[in-house]
């Protein structure tokens, strides 16, 4: 049988080799490049387990000495604070990688949280600490130990993680290390939104998009053509069976895929299966907090709002004067606002506004610069001098623990809205309200006012299905850098 030449081109063209499945390479585990992956990864996790290890010694260290200059203020002997806790040195070692690890503080850096879960993982660890002293019968000097124990660790590890953090993220910039992806979507507008919303870098990483494009078979193509990292899809309106093979063509390659979630996949994120029917069938739970998760809701909502009355105090009074001499008016602002169950009731905020503002809002309704119910002015005239700065760092919401402690709101949850943005809602924007609204969440966590209104119904449920009092202590630690980076507040 004779060869056909090939140098006239003619005959058949040789059939193209397929593609390479990067799930079924024999060499996946053993490969070079599987090999430095797994590299940097242990490295990763030896350094960070480092750094808490230093960490948990200088905070508990600084807290023996300061223990021993309040207690007994004598010249203080270094050595023989350090003698009191080394027995119990390896124990507390164990404890918190196991926490930590167990908090995913140890994941790859584009998931791993900071000092949102930094700071609650370490009180578990003095409190696990605590219950063991206890149940082995351990002598126990002062309970205070452990809790300025804690403070004092949680903050040297934050210190130290957030150094590492930034020198680690200026070293990749410097090598040009850079996250290759390309958004998939039907809508250019879509497209575009999310190329916005996930900003230039992740993690310290700086995002190259490559393309934006439909799903139709340009996807394979680019996949084919262009060395890539992240697929990410804004999958409204495309197919299951398209989207399914979007997946596969990126996962033969080796590139991870990223979906942005519509609504009703949140809704039964917690969904139950119902075994026994004809058809598989998922109960939705309804998201309220009940029994025990409201009463532990509850008493930490109390807990730090009573705090912060009390600590807070001081600046309260300053701000009180600086809006009563710099204008006309009271210093508070009861707001009308809709609480849980579609219920109205009164904010309490500092005045930001002039006497009057809201009958001057029809007026400005044109201006408007937020999407869907939202209403928002980035100079908006009706705004005094101190209000503005007061909006700024969000100090205006700070009376809002008073309606905390009356019930009518929670340290975290969905934003209550004001009337005339309540009136704009769609239906199922409205499940928002089984829960207290909060003065924090992750509106104001993840992107606050530069995000569109649909995405923040979204973050929304997100919340309301993954709730715990660590995701609200997590948030809560979280807002003022939110705050303090000004992203979206005005």
């Amino acid at each position: 049988m004779a060869i056909p030449d090939r140098s006239d081109g003619i005959g058949p063209e040789p059939a193209a080799a397929p593609p390479a499945d990067a799930r079924s390479s024999s060499a996946n585990l053993l490969s070079p490049s599987s090999l430095r992956s797994a590299g940097r990864r242990t490295a990763s996790v030896v350094v960070l387990a480092a750094i808490d290890v230093v960490g948990l010694v200088i905070g508990l260290y600084g807290a023996l000495a300061l223990r021993a200059a309040v207690v007994d203020p004598k010249p203080i002997l270094w050595g023989f604070l350090w003698d009191q806790a080394w027995d119990w040195l390896p124990f507390l070692i164990l404890v918190l990688l196991l926490v930590f690890w167990r908090g995913g503080l140890y994941g790859p850096r584009e998931v791993r949280e900071g000092v949102g879960r930094i700071v609650p993982s370490v009180f578990l660890v003095a409190a696990l600490s605590l219950a063991f002293a206890l149940g082995t019968g351990q002598h126990v000097t002062t309970f205070g130990l452990y809790i300025v124990g804690a403070v004092f660790v949680s903050t040297t590890i934050s210190l130290l993680r957030a150094s590492y953090g930034a020198l680690t993220g200026a070293i990749l910039k410097v090598a040009g290390v850079r996250r290759r992806a390309i958004v998939v979507g039907r809508d250019p507008g879509q497209r575009m939104h999310l190329r916005e919303i996930l900003g230039s870098s992740r993690a310290g990483i700086e995002y190259e998009f490559v393309a934006d494009t439909d799903p139709g078979p340009s996807v394979e193509q680019l996949l084919g053509e262009t060395k890539l990292d992240d697929v990410i899809v804004a999958d409204a309106g495309i197919s299951d069976e398209r989207l399914l093979e979007i997946v596969d063509a990126a996962e033969r390659r080796g590139v991870k895929v990223r979906v942005a979630p519509r609504a009703t996949e949140l809704l039964v994120e917690r969904g139950e299966y119902v075994p026994g029917l004809g058809a598989p069938l998922f109960d939705l739970r309804s998201p309220i907090f009940a029994g025990t998760d409201w009463v532990v809701k509850r008493v930490f909502d109390i807990s730090v709002a009573v705090l912060i009355v009390v600590v807070g105090s001081p600046v309260w009074l300053l701000i009180a004067l600086a809006v009563a001499c710099t204008s006309r008016g009271p210093v508070f602002y009861a707001d009308p606002r809709v609480g849980l169950g579609e219920r109205e009731f009164r904010m309490l905020k500092f005045r930001t506004m002039v006497v009057g503002a809201d009958r001057q809002q029809q007026l400005l309704e044109r201006a408007n610069e937020a999407s869907g119910a939202l209403f928002k002015i980035r100079r908006d005239p009706r705004v005094t001098r101190v209000g503005r700065i007061l909006r700024r760092l969000s100090l205006d919401e700070v009376p809002n623990v008073v309606n905390v402690l009356r019930g009518e709101m929670s340290l975290v949850g969905p934003r209550p809205l004001p009337l005339r943005d309540y009136e704009r809602l769609e239906a199922w924007h409205r499940r928002r309200y089984n829960v207290l609204p909060g003065i924090t969440g992750l509106w104001q966590v993840a992107g606050r006012s530069d995000l569109t209104f649909d995405d923040l119904v979204r973050l929304d449920f997100y919340y309301l299905e993954n709730w715990s009092i660590w995701l609200d202590i997590s948030v809560l630690f979280r807002t003022p850098g939110a705050i303090l980076s000004r992203r979206g507040a005005y």
